[in-house]
């Protein structure tokens, strides 16, 4: 009788926990919504540290932004894969709350200066912009 007891507890047990797992994965309140604006920039010269840390203090002030709700600055990662390029230097992503918000970003005046002194460093940049769902 209580090894009954026993596997009927922990059957309870186990759909309980099942049931809440598969409640929390169907339930997407965590994903955020927002305006996302991801850029890769590829330097002139990838090997100057110089023109690294310059970038670096342009990406910080860049991320001064008032609009921004959140920033993140960021080098390649460790990984290796095919699927992965790691050629870049620094990559930006910043969050707005609308697209209005990033409207207001590009036209900033200190998103124009960023480009205006620290644009001579980037043989090129690669921009990614995506809305949430």
């Amino acid at each position: 009788m209580k090894k009954l007891a026993l596997l009927g507890f922990l059957f309870f047990a186990f759909s309980f926990t099942f049931a809440q797992n598969k409640s929390s994965k169907n339930n997407m309140s965590h994903i955020k919504k927002g305006f996302v604006h991801t850029v890769y920039f590829y330097l002139k010269e990838p090997n100057s540290q110089t023109a690294k840390d310059s970038l670096y203090q342009g990406l910080q002030l860049l991320a001064s932004i008032k609009e921004i709700q959140e920033g993140y600055i960021g080098v390649p990662a460790s990984t290796r894969r095919p699927v992965i390029d790691h050629t870049y230097a620094y990559s930006i992503t910043f969050v707005f709350k609308s697209k209005e918000d990033q409207d207001i970003y590009q036209e900033h005046p200190t998103h124009k200066k960023f480009i205006e002194l620290y644009g001579h460093l980037w043989e090129t940049v690669k921009v990614y912009d995506a809305t949430s769902l």
